[in-house]
């Protein structure tokens, strides 16, 4: 690699690391003042964790020899041990994408979760699940080889993480509200962002980190030749899709809020992740519509299905990573089915999506009630209700000019 290609890597790597802290401002703010630190916590536990466990042997884990292996020998380069100094870099900015996959599943609990049940959860999940799923589809893995094994069908197109990531995480998220259970209040209304300023700045770090996200690993091709498609499609989806939210929340609800707009555009982010290298600007911007669109409706599921996902990380990041996934089976450059190909694209899409959907839910619902059954997950009705964050972390996170002089 030349200079200008590692500087790229070491920056790319420095802003989806940013975006862990962007998941805390945009959940933080859309909890409860007296859950905030718990919230936000959540997301800086699994950035520690995760971020060991992927040093140690995550990476290891995520690549395979043949498609038919599991996971990687976590042995392999321990501690990454024998990795050269180009490696190295590969390394630490696969570990931002796990950091955040992990802290993205955790919407999902707010309000109600214990912070060590949380962690051993995260720990557990990463190895067991994120680590062999980035083997599979970037790591040599069977959903990487999928249309080699269909007999030659075009393979699966996930650049940034579609299944990896968000429909991964979205999966998880839905396992866990399970496990949970409702807030002791659960209907439309009845839980409003405490700082909606928060909420915007969380998306503003998001989708200036997501620059990072989608185009970060064009350092690995020499002179960088899809960067300007992957650079303009993140834009221009993802402005979409605010568009698409709002329009959809104005009809709805009456009015466009701007956490409507702030949850439009991770809805967008979410979307043109699998598909930023692989659709023309025009089919980015209507797969942002699409995708804003239908996931502002896909966020009301929960009051008529009766799962109780606090800040809609099923609604956004699972119903958002399908379509973007799906999307690209019909218009992916020269392989969709209206692009110039056929039917093989949309189907090695649909079962790499929902091979990762049932595999990373069975096992979030199996630990999940193995964590609630031997330490308990949820805390107590009466400390929910009162707010978590004394209770689990014993701070806050406002403290009033009255309490301050006393």
């Amino acid at each position: 690699m030349d200079s200008g290609q590692l500087a790229w890597g070491i920056t790319a790597t420095a802003l989806v690391l940013l975006m862990t802290p962007g998941v805390a401002f945009f959940y933080g703010g859309l909890v409860k003042a007296k859950s905030v630190v718990s919230m936000m916590m959540m997301s800086f536990g699994a950035l520690a964790l995760v971020g060991v466990l992927w040093v140690l042997y995550g990476f290891s884990m995520s690549a395979v020899d043949s498609p038919l292996q599991f996971a990687g020998n976590p042995f392999g380069s321990f501690s990454l041990e024998g990795l050269g100094n180009e490696d190295l870099l590969g390394a630490a900015f696969g570990a931002t994408f796990a950091i955040i996959t992990v802290a993205l599943i955790s919407g999902s609990i707010a309000d109600r979760a214990r912070f060590g049940p949380w962690m051993v959860f995260a720990g557990v999940w990463a190895t067991l699940v994120y680590f062999p799923v980035a083997a599979w589809v970037w790591g040599g893995g069977w959903i990487l080889e999928l249309g080699e094994l269909m007999g030659g069908l075009p393979g699966v197109i996930d650049y940034a993480g579609g299944t990896a990531v968000h429909i991964n995480a979205g999966a998880a998220a839905l396992a866990l509200a399970i496990v949970l259970g409702r807030r002791v209040v659960f209907q439309k209304g009845a839980h409003k962002p405490h700082n909606v300023p928060l909420v915007l700045l969380g998306a503003a770090l998001l989708w200036f980190g997501w620059f990072g996200f989608n185009a970060g690993a064009e350092f690995l091709a020499e002179g960088m030749p899809g960067v300007g498609l992957i650079v303009v499609n993140t834009l221009g989806a993802t402005a979409a899709a605010i568009l698409g939210w709002m329009v959809v929340e104005k009809l709805k609800d009456g009015k466009a809020t701007a956490v409507g707009a702030a949850s439009g555009a991770v809805s967008g982010l979410v979307a043109i992740t699998p598909a930023c290298a692989n659709l023309t600007p025009g089919f980015a911007l209507l797969l942002g519509v699409v995708a804003g669109a239908v996931s502002a409706l896909a966020v009301d599921l929960k009051f008529k299905l009766g799962y109780d996902d606090s800040l809609d990380v099923v609604g956004i990041h699972l119903v958002a990573g399908l379509i973007g996934t799906l999307y690209l089976g019909f218009f992916a450059i020269d392989t969709g089915l209206f692009t110039g190909g056929d039917f093989g694209q949309l189907a090695v899409q649909a079962i790499a999506a929902f091979a990762v959907l049932a595999y990373s839910f069975v096992v979030a619902l199996v630990l999940g009630f193995a964590i609630e059954k031997t330490m308990g997950f949820r805390v107590t009705s009466e400390d929910e209700v009162a707010g978590i964050d004394t209770i689990v972390h014993g701070e806050e996170g406002y403290q009033l000019e009255e309490d301050a002089r006393v």
